[in-house]
């Protein structure tokens, strides 16, 4: 019988064995014991988180340190492949995996998770034949990554493993094993999984990053990826997408107060352009115009919109992108951009309007 599917069948009668006496059991009682009075301190709080992040940091640098040829390897490996890169994993690896394979599809490198536990009950269908998967675990003992090293094998795909053990089953199966040794995890009995996961984490990046490298993906490919996000938006969203919301406000030069204030009042844009008989803009009035024309003048029944409007206001092009205008309006201390497209006169971009874009 291959050895393979021997293994398998034990695991799942162990698992079955392991099921039913949990069904035969009481829930598992923790018992609550009494608060340390030395963790209450502040200072002993600091002191064990510290501790924490620079065990992780050392985990860190040691793992750079040792960085070579098996890295390499996977990194050309993935690179050169026509398929796409599976990851999988067991408990916290697992929920690693899931973020590793959001990094990788947003920076070029397809990819997907597939849990090891399901595998073996199906899911290794999603494993095409193209595909190279990349195995996460500490102990590369587990008995799910056991179960599911053979059948891969048997299907041909390759195998990368992260790995903290170089002797470790999942080590010596791997086409290439890229070893994140950890000299104990963060918590006080070198158990949790703590730093071992920041590892997996760390190169985990560092392979999306040294792959998107390799691929030249640059701005432009990740604003496609991410329309919907702040970069996206940077590179595709223009003002063309955002003045035709409003209604768009103006006046004629000879226009009295009262007529102007009705005008910034009903469009709610704390503005209105000022435009001469062929929609031309000649001026702009904003809140401020009008506030300053009160020190300016006693009486305002004669006052006009050519008395108080501001010549040469800032203009924009229907055709510029948002975060352009953001820029101009950041750099100008303004409220507002006149959208112009030629000499003819379009409407206003509110700085409201890009700080719901999340420009400003």
């Amino acid at each position: 019988m291959n050895s393979g599917y021997s293994l398998f069948g034990s695991i799942v009668i162990t698992s079955l064995t392991k099921f039913n006496f949990f069904l035969s059991t009481k829930p598992i009682q923790i018992s609550k014991r009494p608060i340390i009075p030395d963790i209450l301190d502040a200072a002993k709080i600091i002191e064990l988180a510290r501790d924490t992040i620079q065990i992780e940091e050392r985990t860190l640098s040691a793992l750079a340190a040792g960085l070579g040829d098996s890295f390499v390897d996977a990194i050309k490996s993935i690179h050169g492949s026509d398929g796409r890169l599976v990851v999988t994993g067991i408990g916290k690896s697992a929920l690693i995996g899931h973020k590793l394979v959001a990094t990788f599809n947003s920076t070029g490198t397809p990819a997907l998770f597939m849990h090891a536990a399901d595998a073996v009950h199906g899911d290794i269908g999603m494993l095409l034949e193209e595909d190279i998967l990349l195995i996460l675990s500490k102990s590369g003992e587990t008995a799910e990554i056991k179960a599911l090293v053979p059948l891969v094998r048997e299907k041909g795909n390759s195998i990368l493993a992260i790995v903290s053990k170089e002797d470790s089953y999942l080590a010596q199966h791997a086409d290439v094993v890229i070893e994140a040794k950890v000299e104990k995890e963060a918590d006080p009995h070198n158990l949790a999984p703590t730093a071992s996961t920041v590892a997996q984490l760390a190169l985990g990046d560092a392979m999306a990053v040294c792959l998107l490298n390799l691929k030249g993906f640059g701005k432009t490919d990740f604003a496609t990826l991410h329309p919907g996000g702040t970069l996206g938006k940077q590179l595709y969203l223009r003002v063309s997408d955002i003045y035709p919301r409003h209604e768009v406000p103006r006046v004629l030069p000879d226009a009295n107060v009262k007529e102007v204030i009705l005008e910034i009042s009903s469009k709610r844009l704390g503005a209105t352009a000022v435009v001469n008989r062929e929609e031309q803009v000649v001026g702009i009035i904003t809140d401020g115009d009008l506030r300053r024309m009160l020190e300016r003048f006693d009486q305002f029944s004669a006052v006009t919109a050519d008395d108080i409007m501001t010549t040469s206001p800032k203009i924009i092009a229907p055709d510029e992108l948002a975060i352009k205008a953001a820029e101009i309006i950041r750099e100008n201390s303004i409220g507002q951009l006149l959208v112009v497209d030629g000499s003819r006169y379009l409407g206003i971009v509110h700085i409201h309007d890009l700080l719901k874009e999340g420009l400003v």
